[in-house]
This record gives C-alpha cells, sequence and structure tokens, in this order.
C-alpha cells in the first residue's frame, strides 16, 4: 500500500456524525468531518451508508476438509464478506477433527490459501469429538479461537470438568453446544404444540438447560471462561442471567432464526430444520428479552449448509442446519431494528463489538484499529434470491422474502473484499 490511503468519505458512524475515515497499511489512521484526499489516494464515496465495525460471527460450518460438497473456504467466506463479515469462527466437526496440532494444521493449510476473510478457527474439546480423551488444549490454545465439541454436547460431567480446569489454567474460552443426549428421544424439531398438530417427534427444551446449568457450575467452581453456543430456550436465557448477576465468566450467543422465527412457523419442509430448533413464542419473547438487556451477548448464524439433496428429504429425515451468512443484517434489521425491538447501535454490538470483546478478535473503527469495516446501506430494499447466495448452501428459510437494509461494502485489513455495486469479492 506505501504511503496511499484508502479514504471513506462521508460515511455516518453507527449511533454518531458523519465523517470521513482514513486507511493507511490495513489500520484506520485519522477520522475526522474533513479529509482531503492526496494524488494516490483512493475514494470510497460512503454518503448515505452507515460505517460500522465489520461483523464477527463466532459459530460458521466452513465444512473444509472433509465435507467440501456442501461448502468450502473459498465459497463460505465469500458468503461471510458479503453479508458485512471480516471474521468467522469455524466449527470443528470437521474430518480430520482440529484435535491435535496436526489435524488443526489441514484446516489451517486451507484457511491460508483460500479464504477471502480472516477465519479463526475452534478445535475440538475431545479427541475426535467424542467425549471421551481431553485434546492437549496448551499445545492448542494459541492457534484457535476456543475449544468446542460443537454438534454434540460433552457428555460425561468429569469430562467436561477436566477440560474446564485445563482451560481456565490456560485463560482459553470453552464453547459449549449443550444437549443432554438421552434427553432427545428421537426428536427433530421443538417439542411444542406444531410437533403435537403434525406428528413430529420433538425435542424437549431441558435437553438443552440442563446442561447448560451443569456447565455453568462447573465454570464458576474453576473461574473458568465459558461460552453458551445458539441458546433458544427461556430457561437458557435465565441461568446465563443468573450467573452474570454472580459474577460467573459467561457468554453466550443466540442464532437470527431463533429472535425471528417460532415453531408456529414451520411448514413441512427441512428449510426449518436445525439444532437447536425453532421453539416456542414464549421462548422467542426471552431471547429478545435477553438481546434487549445484555444477558445474550451476541448473534451468530450457525451457519451450516448441506445440499440440496440432503435438505429435500422433509422435516423427519433432511439435515440439520440452516445458511444465514448472506441475509443475517439483513433480516435483523427488517424484523428487529426497524420494528423498534433494538437500534441499530445495539444490533452492532451484537454482531461485532461484544464477539470481538469475548473471543478476544482485532479490527473496529476507530483510529489506531485494523480497518476491518462494513458499510450498510439501512433502507435499501430487496428480496432473497437463494440462487445468488455465494455459499453453496443454497436452502434458506429467508428465500424469497422482501428485506430492508443490506451490506454495501466489507473492508477487511483495509482492502475491499465485498463491494455491492460491482458484486466483487
Amino acid at each position: 500500500m506505501g504511503d496511499n490511503r484508502t479514504i471513506i468519505k462521508g460515511a455516518t458512524i453507527v449511533g454518531g456524525s458523519t465523517e470521513d475515515i482514513a486507511i493507511a497499511n490495513g489500520i484506520i489512521v485519522e477520522r475526522a468531518s474533513e479529509i482531503t484526499p492526496g494524488a494516490g489516494d483512493t475514494v470510497i464515496n460512503a454518503a448515505g451508508l452507515v460505517a460500522a465495525p465489520a461483523f464477527v460471527d463466532v459459530h460458521v460450518h466452513l465444512r473444509e476438509p472433509g465435507f467440501g460438497y456442501k461448502e468450502r473456504i473459498a465459497t463460505g467466506t465469500a458468503a461471510a464478506a458479503r453479508g458485512g463479515y471480516s471474521t468467522v469462527c469455524s466449527m470443528p466437526n470437521l474430518n480430520p477433527v482440529p484435535d491435535t496440532v496436526e489435524t488443526l494444521g489441514v484446516q489451517l493449510d486451507i484457511i491460508r490459501r483460500d479464504a477471502k476473510i480472516e477465519v479463526l478457527p475452534y478445535a475440538a474439546i475431545t479427541i475426535g469429538r467424542k467425549g471421551e480423551e481431553l485434546v492437549d488444549i496448551a499445545a492448542l490454545q494459541d492457534k484457535v479461537c476456543a475449544f468446542s465439541d460443537d454438534g454434540s454436547g460433552v457428555q460425561h460431567d468429569a469430562m467436561m470438568e477436566r477440560a474446564m480446569a485445563e482451560a481456565a489454567k490456560h485463560d482459553a474460552l470453552i464453547a459449549a453446544h449443550c444437549e443432554v443426549e438421552e434427553l432427545l428421544r428421537g426428536g427433530y424439531i421443538h417439542d411444542g404444540e406444531y410437533a403435537r398438530k403434525h406428528g413430529h417427534k420433538g425435542i424437549c427444551s431441558e435437553s438443552e438447560w440442563e446442561q447448560v446449568r451443569r456447565d455453568i457450575e462447573i465454570a464458576e467452581k474453576l473461574g473458568c471462561r465459558y461460552h453458551v453456543c445458539h441458546i433458544s430456550t427461556k430457561e437458557t436465557v435465565e441461568l446465563v442471567r443468573q450467573a452474570k448477576a454472580r459474577g460467573a465468566k459467561v457468554t453466550c450467543e443466540t442464532g437470527p432464526h431463533y429472535l425471528i422465527f417460532t415453531d408456529m412457523d414451520l411448514e413441512e419442509d427441512a428449510r426449518w430444520k436445525m439444532n437447536p430448533p425453532l421453539r416456542s413464542a414464549e421462548d422467542r419473547a426471552a431471547l429478545i428479552e435477553g438481546i434487549k438487556d445484555g444477558t445474550i451477548d451476541m448473534i451468530a448464524t450457525d451457519h451450516a449448509p448441506h445440499t440440496v439433496e440432503e435438505k429435500s428429504r422433509g422435516l423427519k429425515d433432511s439435515a440439520m442446519g440452516v445458511v444465514g451468512l448472506e441475509t443475517a443484517f439483513a433480516a435483523l434489521n427488517t424484523h428487529l431494528v426497524r420494528k423498534g425491538v433494538i437500534t441499530l447501535e445495539r444490533l452492532v454490538e451484537l454482531m461485532s463489538i461484544n464477539p470481538r470483546r469475548v473471543f478476544r478478535i482485532e479490527g473496529g473503527i476507530e483510529v489506531g484499529n485494523r480497518a476491518d469495516i462494513v458499510l450498510l446501506d439501512v433502507e435499501r430494499q430487496w428480496r432473497v434470491d437463494s440462487t445468488k447466495f455465494l455459499s453453496m448452501g443454497k436452502i434458506s428459510m429467508f428465500d424469497g422474502r422482501e428485506m430492508v437494509g443490506d451490506v454495501a461494502m466489507t473492508i477487511h485489513r483495509g482492502n475491499v473484499v465485498y463491494d455491492n455495486n460491482t458484486k466483487q469479492y
């Protein structure tokens, strides 16, 4: 880049005034009401756009290595850039599972080669994600964002206690998919009104919150940093709220879909099938209260692409998982911000500022920050067309829906990684 700068002209800083932003060597070097470009500077006209710290998704399935027919790091990170994300954290249900420095290295090589944005991998908590043998946390902790057996809960109390004791020694973060397997009983959607009306087997809420309660107790006892993945029940919200009030090092995330839909929005279509499932209106109300009062720290998509064939077998037999990177901001802006549930500033905290803080990720919009910036067109009206997704996952519950608000540009380390005008990525 040399001495040449990139100047973002006339953006409205989220929650603030209209300013110019100067970037040099990947860093924000100046913010002022007027910055005069030099001869070699690149100018980005951001008049009418809102500038915010680029989003961070701490829960994304990029599927490589092992399942590249569902998604690849190249396609998943292009989709993330389209959605305004400069950093994603990749989940460990892969082949090979990232449970040693060597197996993690397989994924890191693909990231180095193909990623369009920053990808921070998780390591597994247990070898093979089988819940039987602890990984070497000391050897892995400086190479990963956190430790998770995502896709399955750690079933044995003693194993989770060992993991948290070791994590606490190294100030590592344990991020848990909470699910008591013996309570699942063959269920595949929420154990609620829709399941009863349509003859489906339900997943009870207790299968989630019972393990959250166990984990919080262990984390508090050991002083471990503990993050609960994709919470979906009112009981989980209350458990986290109480733990925070006691000063525990507990954080959590929920997904856009849990804040927008309930089990009564389900159709006999696997676009609506994910784990944990969409739950009741009461659960959704508790989640919304949780994002409003700070109990829920962040929103993560749990982007989990599958092939069309894997998602075409109906609610009972299709694979669990939805795609979300390219629709998250628009859906949340449409359904929460524009309806007055939360402010745009709060949404940016949930999608960018808080995940950076909890997962210790660089980037922002202040002078001296790494230049990870998203420019938002909060008034743009558009219709979701999943055939145009950059992700290989084309099955979306938002397909065909009208949205208000979109990503105009994503900048990572000072470089434009997505431009909605040119469709550059």
